[in-house]
């Protein structure tokens, strides 16, 4: 045994000394660096500017933030169950998909979703309590300015927009297509898989038609394809059936059975028929459903592709997928906004508590969410541009908040 230990250890000790003759160049430039003149890239370090009292209020910010968000979210969770157990029960939902497929996606988009009320009621909570403990008074009585108080919150608040866009932005929209699947199986929450006379201009002077879709089969009947060159028809096919090639590597791959294709060149008329035929026409089987809450399921790349693509065929269908994408960015900046108001009321000490100041907050950042639903319901039913509409809750708030810290010093 010891004898193995010692090859071990010999072992170990060649392979050192060969590290350390490979490093040895590096090490030797290393050290002839003119380390003086570097100095001043330790400036563009940004942790260099965040002290012991900012991680303190950092922490304190991200853990209440969590915190609230458990404790919201379980409550919800206990809610939805007591609501939907019959439902479980009737359509014989396994526990493993009510857990991974419904729970697990639930909990993460009712979380972004009311993120900026979490955000201020971890700010309320735990401010309210630093100034109680006279905290925040010590930090001020050292010289410290409130605009240099706010570094921790602003900082935190960044950490929470980014994750909340992100997550908003590429990962909840994956998690909704298998919640809204759960739904339509277990819920009776039976999804759009059927439509009929589909008018769809597929590329630059080409027209399709579909008489009747089925999503689930991927198959359409009574298609028309026209093609137009001057507003002249220069060709026209006709299949009895349609079908999206699922496996096929490249998009838009559809087969046409029992087809007809009528080619116009002046006074003559070519035609061409057959059984089957592959072809390529610039439609997936998503321009063709519109289901509710579908822009809920696409990533904001998706969207934005989705939303250039419609508009190029003149589509009118693409507000509430506008709305939906501005809507994943402003909410982000929500946290700033309310972040600065929760601060302003209650880092302040107050005789009388922090009851009045708390509900004055509470009623800010819920009437905050509120505008956002009306505001994006005005811009799908009414004429409102939807960029403007997913900011006009960001720019009202943005001025009371600005109120707000303008009063909170004095």
């Amino acid at each position: 045994m010891r004898e193995r230990l010692s090859d071990i250890l010999k072992k170990a000790k060649r392979l050192w000394l060969r590290l350390l003759l490979l490093l040895h160049p590096l090490i030797k430039w290393g050290r002839q660096l003119p380390w003086e003149k570097l100095a001043w890239m330790k400036r563009l370090n940004p942790l260099k500017y965040i002290k012991r009292m900012d991680w303190y209020i950092i922490k304190k910010f991200i853990g209440t933030y969590i915190y609230s968000i458990i404790l919201i979210i379980s409550i919800s969770i206990v809610f939805d169950v007591n609501e939907n157990l019959a439902k479980f029960t009737t359509y014989h939902a396994p526990l493993r998909a009510i857990v991974f497929d419904y729970y697990l996606n639930f909990v993460p988009y009712f979380a972004n979703l009311f993120s900026p009320l979490f955000v201020f009621i971890a700010v309320i909570f735990f401010t309210s309590k630093l100034a109680g403990n006279s905290e925040i008074i010590a930090m001020l009585a050292c010289g410290m300015s409130f605009k240099r108080l706010l570094r921790p919150y602003i900082i935190s608040a960044a950490l929470i927009a980014v994750l909340n866009f992100y997550l908003g932005a590429y990962v909840i929209p994956k998690g909704t297509v298998v919640r809204h699947d759960f739904e339509s199986l277990y819920k009776n929450n039976k999804k759009n898989t059927t439509a009929t006379n589909i008018q769809l201009m597929v590329d630059r002077g080409t027209v399709a038609y579909i008489s009747q879709y089925d999503d689930i089969r991927k198959t359409g009947y009574g298609f028309s394809l026209y093609k137009f060159d001057k507003k002249k028809l220069v060709s026209h096919m006709t299949a009895s059936v349609i079908q999206y090639d699922t496996i096929s590597d490249s998009r838009y791959h559809w087969k046409a059975r029992s087809y007809k294709i009528r080619e116009l060149k002046g006074m003559r008329e070519k035609i061409t028929s057959g059984s089957e035929i592959d072809t390529l026409i610039q439609m997936e089987p998503m321009d063709l459903i519109f289901s509710k809450g579908q822009q809920e399921t696409f990533t904001s790349p998706e969207l934005l592709r989705y939303i250039s693509k419609q508009q190029e065929r003149g589509s009118s269908n693409v507000v509430q997928y506008e709305v939906e994408y501005h809507k994943r960015i402003a909410t982000s900046f929500a946290s700033f906004i309310l972040t600065i108001i929760g601060v302003s009321l209650s880092s302040r000490k107050r005789k009388g508590g922090m009851g009045m100041y708390l509900g004055i907050g509470l009623a800010l950042s819920f009437s905050y969410i509120l505008l956002q639903t009306i505001s994006a319901t005005f811009a799908i039913n009414a004429d409102t541009p939807p960029m403007l509409a997913a900011w006009v809750p960001n720019i009202l708030y943005a001025i009371i908040a600005y109120f707000c810290y303008r009063q909170a010093p004095n």
